[in-house]
């Protein structure tokens, strides 16, 4: 399992955005802001079952107010068009499957050469995870593209030392592949140098191309909930605003945090 390349800071030390908005706007306004949202537990509760999350009118309000300002994008676990269709916004950058999957308003797209070569991979650990976990009440295997979900929100805790044996098993067998432990979820992707924070970067280089100006002109703010995206909290570290949306403590890389999508929803 990945962990943050660097040691966290213990979310007990890390202040509140809304008690720091002065500071974070001096910070977005030394550049041209541009926005980084991850979508479920930042943008939509998180729900027990993945299909029924969705997107606030007013929410939907105040992001389609900052994207028509400045660029914007919502990086996701889930896939593409899944997170595109649950946004349901023009001129928004989305990427899908932790940002091997990326498409621009402006025309530009990814689709990660590395991870096409890994699909073979995350084909034979779906189908060793569907026999391996077929009959255990609560647990759910979720195949995207790019990536490979076993969510088990729903799991008895005495079934979830299963689950556990059976992700380590899969993933030693497949050595292509990396897994991430992340909100009642385990995260199958290819073992490929790339992740939110990688994805945060492309789409700044594309964001500047449509605008005309330098990479370095512009500001970015993430806002994520999950372990996924301290890859991009660790990438924008020093740069921008990064804020973890945490409903518990737990250690992050993030400057500030928030608790939770309302909080998220007053920030922007």
């Amino acid at each position: 399992m990945t962990t943050p390349s660097t040691p966290p800071h213990d979310d007990d030390r890390r202040p509140s955005a809304l008690d720091h908005l002065d500071a974070i706007v001096a910070r977005l306004g030394a550049g041209r802001p541009a926005i980084f949202l991850d979508f479920d537990g930042t943008l939509a509760p998180i729900v027990e079952h993945p299909e029924d999350a969705r997107l606030a009118p007013a929410m939907r309000a105040v992001v389609a107010a900052l994207a028509a300002r400045h660029p914007l994008a919502v990086v996701s676990g889930r896939e593409l068009a899944d997170v595109r269709a649950r946004v349901g916004l023009a001129g928004v950058h989305c990427a899908g499957s932790h940002g091997f999957q990326i498409e621009g308003p402006g025309g530009a797209t990814l689709q990660h050469p590395q991870a096409q070569a890994r699909l073979c991979a995350l084909d034979a650990a779906e189908q060793a995870l569907t026999r391996a976990l077929a009959g255990l009440t609560g647990a759910r295997i979720e195949r995207k593209t790019f990536s490979l979900a076993v969510h088990y929100r729903q799991l008895a805790d005495a079934d979830l030392p299963r689950v556990q044996e059976v992700v380590r098993a899969v993933v030693a067998a497949e050595p292509g592949l990396r897994v991430q432990a992340g909100k009642k979820v385990y995260d199958f992707q290819p073992a490929v140098d790339w992740h939110k924070g990688r994805a945060v970067e492309w789409l700044l280089a594309a964001m500047a191309d449509e605008l005309g100006i330098g990479a370095d002109d512009l500001a970015p703010l993430y806002v994520g909930d999950d372990v996924t995206d301290e890859d991009a909290f660790a990438t924008l570290a020093g740069r921008g605003v990064t804020v973890a949306v945490l409903d518990m403590p737990r250690a992050t890389q993030a400057g500030y945090r928030l608790r939770s999508v309302d909080e998220v929803q007053r920030l922007l």
